[in-house]
């Protein structure tokens, strides 16, 4: 797993890394004046809030977290067409990958 965030004291923190190396996570930060290292997971979790989390109100946080899983891996990779992908999901892209 990569955790990417941008050049703030606390993602540059030992308080972070060290749980993060721990827990086997890879720690991305951002370069200086780029602001389009963080295009492609703003991108992401802007297509979550419009085309899910806006939506609907949710009970509980439980079943926000099943509901954004269930987002994920049933809609998104599996359908959703991606245009930095060629208008193909990426189930389809990974697929055409290994071919």
């Amino acid at each position: 797993m990569i955790f990417h965030s941008d050049r703030d004291c606390q993602y540059t923190s030992h308080q972070l890394a060290t749980p993060a190396d721990q827990l086997g996570v890879r720690l991305s930060v951002g370069r200086t004046g780029q602001c389009w290292d963080n295009a492609l997971a703003e991108s992401f979790f802007a297509t979550i809030k419009r085309e899910l989390l806006g939506t609907s109100s949710w009970p509980s946080r439980a079943a926000a977290r099943t509901a954004i899983f269930d987002f994920i891996e049933g809609w998104y990779n599996l359908h959703r067409l991606h245009s930095s992908l060629g208008y193909r999901s990426p189930a389809e892209y990974e697929t055409a990958l290994a071919a």
